[in-house]
């Protein structure tokens, strides 16, 4: 699905527009526009959300569907695939630096995405499961759990996947890095108890 990712006032969504502070690795964008146009229903859909602190997530505000042929599907104008837009626009609202050097420019998960749909990259998931990678891993946990919780994700599976070990260790380590003061002002209660 292709999304268009905007600002609020129609800027193209840049690393630069990533402006709060989320934990302590993470920028998000404090609020977009996701449009997606369903070409075989002929019916464009426009998605507004804003970063609630309080919820710790984007919270959608508006969504307006309409459609943009003669012959459009008239069920689709109806119902809107919101969630899958959502998933698709928060990895360019969240940024992040490299290393931690001052010069170091921000970088949207987006563009560390990999084809394959990975977030982070492989030697970089294998690197921070060895043992004595303490920080490293909380700083990855924060990454890969803040782009699940912002869009609204299962944080659990997420973590589990791109580390490639069991939930269990996914959700212990969300426990330990929250107790270490990684993941602050940000919660999901998808797929786990509150606070995981």
């Amino acid at each position: 699905m292709k999304v268009d990712v905007k600002t609020p006032d129609g800027k193209t969504m840049s690393a630069a527009h990533a402006t709060e502070a989320i934990g302590s690795a993470l920028r998000i964008a404090p609020g977009f526009v996701a449009t997606a146009v369903d070409e075989s229903t002929a019916v464009e859909t426009t998605i507004e959300a804003q970063y609630r602190p309080q919820r710790g997530r984007y919270v959608i505000t508006a969504i307006t569907n309409r459609a943009i042929a003669e012959d459009f599907n008239e069920d689709r104008l109806k119902h809107t695939a919101a969630q899958a837009i959502i998933q698709t626009a928060i990895p360019r609202c969240v940024t992040l630096q490299l290393d931690d050097s001052p010069e170091t420019a921000w970088t949207t998960v987006a563009d560390l995405t990999s084809n394959d749909g990975r977030i982070i990259p492989t030697w970089m998931a294998e690197a921070v499961v060895k043992r004595g990678m303490k920080d490293e891993r909380w700083q990855v946990i924060e990454i890969l759990y803040g782009t699940a919780a912002l869009a609204d994700l299962p944080p659990v599976k997420l973590i589990a996947g791109e580390l490639d070990i069991p939930e269990r260790t996914a959700s212990d380590w969300i426990q330990k890095a929250r107790a270490a003061g990684w993941l602050s002002g940000l919660t999901s209660n998808v797929g786990r108890p509150a606070g995981t």
